[in-house]
């Protein structure tokens, strides 16, 4: 399993609202993926301009399908107009 983390920070002058419509959506397809274990979106509690996408998968080729997948393609660049930074790491879990 690969869990990933994807945080970015909204340009200052972005409403939380308007990035949440658009980034439901991306979860709102994502999760139909074959597998996707959770894709979940976390807003951070002292600062909401930080947005965290917390997503499992079962392996780096269902990273790799839903990277190319057309919702993608589609919503997440309209997502990076709206965003100052972003970070994504990928983790394996140790055992």
């Amino acid at each position: 399993m690969i869990r990933v983390v994807a945080k970015g920070k909204l340009k200052p002058d972005v409403k939380l609202d308007e990035y949440l419509k658009i980034a439901r959506e991306l979860v709102t397809e994502t999760i139909k993926e074959k597998g996707c274990i959770s894709y979940v979106l976390h807003v951070d509690i002292n600062d909401p301009s930080i947005v965290t996408m917390i997503e499992k998968w079962v392996d780096e080729e269902a990273i790799e399908q839903h990277n190319s997948s057309e919702h993608v393609r589609k919503i997440v660049p309209e997502l990076r107009k709206l965003r100052e930074s972003a970070e994504i790491n990928l983790y394996r879990e140790v055992k």
